[in-house]
């Protein structure tokens, strides 16, 4: 009999074995576009988390394609299929709000990153602060114009928070510079080819009055910068400024044809996915670099309602730099 018993106790620990592992985490995130390069460093930066290399998390990217309503039907694919979380770069502020309700509803959290959404229901916000990138960009124009002069704005989708706060940030500058006329400002949806098309027209149309150019990202400074030269004009004789730090405006800043500011993808993809895996795991820690990187940031145990990434104005010191970190992305 006692011979049984230890058999069948062999067996149950063999058919026991070892502790299980937790369940691999089943995450989605839903950018508001793919067509260019910042959202492109954005989503690699996600697939180079530790934790989805590790095999713990999976990943799956929704390209938006730059209408909120197919942000709304990613959204209702994610919580039909059981997502454990989401993270969310909505197009529109406001259009926005309804797929985190619904998400909410579904009892899955959900990580604002880069853009925001006019929700309260949403675990917390990882991205930076653009009306502070307005302003610097703003800024930086207007010191090269020696507060004189008449200058344009290039303005991202109208309703993204991207384009409403950065908006701000550009009055604000502008504000110290009361002699400074803004003969234009209009959207060119974070496109450098529809940025090129404005500036043509807007330098036929005012012919050698602009003297700066405020573009709320890069790509639209950059397509900016092409419509000038393609004028037959010098690209340095004008104030140009923009924000990211794409590939090719790092490039510009070192050319000196243009300012930017770097807005770390790398940070806000990958702590955005920290936070969501600590809204599933509440043991868990983050294992992202950024937060070494950044400690004014404060992990605050993945527990605060907003994370904001610092700007990096980029400079011809440190061009090099940041291009050799880009490249490993």
């Amino acid at each position: 009999m006692k011979k049984l018993l230890i058999a069948l106790a062999m067996t149950t620990a063999a058919f026991a074995g070892p502790a299980a592992a937790a369940p691999k985490l089943k995450i989605g995130a839903t950018v508001y576009g793919l067509n260019a390069e910042f959202m492109q460093i954005w989503t690699s930066a996600l697939k180079q988390h530790p934790a989805v290399k590790s095999g713990d998390v999976e990943v799956t990217i929704f390209d938006g394609r730059y209408d909120a309503l197919v942000q709304q039907e990613q959204f209702n694919t994610m919580i039909t299929q059981k997502y454990d979380a989401i993270i969310f770069v909505p197009m529109d502020v406001e259009a926005g709000a309804a797929p985190v309700q619904a998400a909410h509803d579904a009892k899955i959290p959900v990580v604002g990153s880069n853009a925001r959404v006019n929700s309260d229901l949403l675990t917390a916000y990882v991205g930076s602060n653009d009306v502070e990138a307005g302003e610097l960009e703003g800024k930086a124009v207007l010191d090269k114009m020696g507060c004189k002069g008449n200058l344009v704005i290039i303005e991202g989708p109208i309703g993204q928070s991207g384009q409403i706060q950065r908006l701000e940030g550009n009055q604000k500058a502008l504000k110290a510079c009361p002699n400074v006329k803004v003969l234009e400002q209009q959207t060119a949806n974070w496109s450098r080819a529809e940025a090129q098309k404005l500036m043509e027209n807007w330098l036929t149309a005012h012919k050698g009055q602009i003297n700066g150019v405020i573009g709320q990202n890069d790509e639209m400074a950059l397509g900016a910068i092409e419509a000038i030269k393609a004028a037959g004009l010098n690209d340095k004789d004008f104030a140009i400024a923009g924000i990211d730090g794409v590939t090719d405006a790092i490039n510009a800043v070192k050319t000196g044809d243009m300012a930017s500011i770097l807005q770390d993808a790398n940070a806000q993809a990958q702590g955005s996915l920290d936070i969501a895996i600590k809204a599933v795991r509440p043991d868990y820690q983050p294992q992202s670099p950024i937060w070494k990187q950044y400690p004014s940031m404060g992990w605050a145990d993945g527990t605060a309602k907003n994370y904001l990434v610092p700007w990096t104005p980029i400079t011809t010191g440190n061009a090099e730099q940041l291009l050799e970190a880009r490249s490993k992305l």
